[in-house]
């Protein structure tokens, strides 16, 4: 069964203890991340959020982002809890004399992830029904994500007293099947075993939204600019279906090259029974190793995995259609 497929799924809300939050307050909050990040700030609007990659100097992407403004002084922003203090650190590293202060907000936000038509159902008429929209819902902020699998998804992130409120009328969701649908929508946050490995564009960040090439510098910005105005990709981001357990920063390797391994596990999730089980992972390949032979996960004698659709052409895919 493809893991791409539609899958039914009636849905429901579950906690994101797996995401770190940060609350970006002050004058010239919305300025300096502006600075900092792979897409804009400035120029977005209360009602939307957006991806984007923080970048080191040479564009390898230390840790991705999702993010909304509270205000006009204020911005929320989602990373993978493993990279929130290193994250934190070095961004205050740059702060300097801009008025803006950066915290760890989850002793006072937390975020759910809302999926399926239950979660629709329950939403009504308050939910955002394009994709990085965004509502302010129950004293907090809802975004509505990429869906996965035929199913709409929405990240809240809000105070802890009104959680409750939000999830109080969805059936509970299991943690692993959001954790599928993440894989399956086909954009990857960066965690701590991948951080510093990949140029936005590896892992699609741009057909996702997650890079603007037409806003102002930010570290890495001539490099990332670079490689898709100038150059030519050899490494894109791509589902793969596995037999064994996958994890960030795990080597993938290509039948046709036993030296060295030709990929990276992105991110990895468990398929649910109904599905078919197994694992679905998004993986960095160089496009090269996904035309012919067999890709394996950790070591050529693991069994082969099969590469799975995405839900977006990638541009080499279609210039060959």
């Amino acid at each position: 069964m493809d893991s791409s497929a539609s899958q039914p799924l009636a849905g429901g809300a579950c906690r994101l203890t797996d995401l770190g939050l940060i609350r970006a307050t002050g004058p010239d909050a919305v300025a300096f991340l502006h600075g900092q990040l792979s897409n804009d700030v400035k120029l977005q609007p209360l009602h939307r959020a957006r991806l984007a990659a923080f970048c080191t100097a040479q564009g390898r992407m230390l840790a991705s982002l999702i993010y909304a403004k509270q205000g006009p002084e204020e911005v929320w922003l989602a990373c993978s809890r493993d990279l929130l203090d290193p994250t934190l650190k070095r961004l205050r590293m740059f702060v300097l004399r801009a008025k803006a202060q950066l915290v760890d907000a989850g002793e006072t936000l937390c975020a759910l992830g809302l999926a399926g038509p239950r979660a629709a159902e329950s939403l009504g008429a308050a939910a955002p029904g394009e994709t990085w929209d965004k509502v302010d819902l129950a004293g907090g902020q809802l975004i509505r994500l990429p869906d996965a699998v035929a199913a709409p998804r929405w990240l809240w992130i809000g105070p802890q007293e009104r959680a409750a409120e939000v999830v109080g009328t969805m059936p509970a969701l299991d943690p692993e099947t959001w954790n599928w649908l993440e894989v399956a929508s086909g954009v990857a946050m960066v965690h701590a075993a991948t951080s510093g490995q990949f140029v936005p564009q590896m892992l699609n960040y741009e057909l996702v939204g997650g890079v603007d090439f037409k806003k102002g510098c930010y570290p890495g910005q001539e490099v990332v600019a670079r490689s898709h105005y100038l150059g030519k990709l050899k490494r894109r981001g791509y589902l793969l279906r596995s037999a064994e357990a996958a994890q960030p920063g795990q080597e993938v390797w290509w039948s046709g090259d036993e030296r060295q391994p030709s990929g990276q596990v992105a991110d990895a999730a468990a398929l649910p029974a109904e599905a078919g089980g197994g694992w679905l992972l998004l993986a960095e390949l160089k496009i090269a190793a996904t035309a012919e032979g067999s890709l394996h996960l950790g070591n050529l004698q693991a069994a082969a995995m099969r590469l799975q659709p995405l839900p977006y052409a990638l541009p080499h895919e279609s210039e060959a259609a």
